[in-house]
């Protein structure tokens, strides 16, 4: 028979392991907690977000690290107000006039060009409006004077939303007016995916990147409606946000992202993304080779 003693002695012994356990305590082997990880706070476009690159990257990059990268996924207006703000340590996004901005206005330190792809002009596939083959300014300019084809317009202060005010702008319109046009016109709010769905729906065109019109293509009876003009090219760039200005920003991080991102091994991951699943790449590697409008 077990003396009390020895019992007594057992249950605390089986107390303190429970509570070993519980509290994430040492393992039977002695191995000690954990330090939490480092964080890399990244705000990011809609498109490169909801075309699925980040989810790719990102465990790549966090394991190469030891870090873990907390996502923000918006328009670009609203990423490079985080990136103001100090809410983030790197953005990634496609506004060229407006990464210039925040870089002058000393938000951040320096542009990378990173990919590119192409913004489309989609639409319904017996296309209403005539617009096949036009270029990117005639075909808005056919749709601001026919009023034959509904438009979608993003609406959001995105990347995509400046594009598509700058298209107006080239076809010789005043953007405040246009939107002022009629019900032909209609701003989503929206980001890139429910804009397409909704364009899909409502049997309407929209300008939106060729990412994430592939990704949703199934989801929606759009097609490509233009697709040609140097009006259309899309670069996505990385900013890291400027120490000097946010002294709490993670910038020896973010510019590993920076490096990871140009890297040869990533440039070639990038330029194959998507060509399984859809058969062409839905990015186009860039690092120090940035195409030109």
């Amino acid at each position: 028979m077990k003396s009390r003693l020895t019992v007594y002695t057992f249950s605390i012994l089986a107390t303190l392991s429970l509570l070993s356990a519980a509290l994430g305590c040492s393992s039977a082997e002695g191995a000690e907690l954990q330090p939490p990880k480092e964080r890399l706070k990244v705000a990011t476009t809609t498109s490169l977000y909801e075309s699925g690159l980040w989810g790719y990257l990102e465990p790549i990059f966090e394991e190469k690290y030891g870090v873990e990268v907390d996502i923000l996924c918006a328009g670009t207006g609203i990423a490079l107000e985080y990136g103001r703000r100090g809410d983030v340590d790197i953005i990634t996004v496609h506004s060229k006039a407006g990464e210039e901005k925040f870089i002058s206005e000393g938000y951040g330190v320096e542009r990378v060009a990173f990919a590119y792809n192409y913004f489309l002009i989609v639409g319904p596939e017996d296309d209403p409006a005539g617009l096949k083959e036009m270029s990117a300014e005639d075909a808005f300019k056919k749709l601001a004077e026919s009023k034959s084809g509904a438009f979608v317009s993003r609406g959001d202060d995105s990347g995509t939303y400046v594009r598509e005010k700058a298209i107006w702008r080239s076809a010789g319109y005043d953007y405040e007016e246009i939107t002022k046009a009629g019900n032909w016109y209609i701003e989503a709010g929206r980001g890139m995916g429910p804009t397409l769905l909704m364009a899909s729906e409502l049997k309407a065109y929209t300008l939106t990147d060729v990412g994430t019109y592939l990704t949703y293509k199934v989801k929606t009876e759009l097609v490509p409606i233009v697709d040609k003009g140097s009006i259309l090219l899309n670069v996505y760039s990385a900013i890291a946000v400027n120490p000097e200005r946010n002294p709490k920003t993670n910038y020896e991080m973010a510019n590993n992202l920076v490096n990871f991102l140009t890297s040869p091994e990533i440039q070639e991951l990038i330029g194959n993304y998507g060509k399984k699943e859809y058969g062409i790449s839905l990015f186009n590697p860039c690092a120090g080779a940035e195409p030109e409008e």
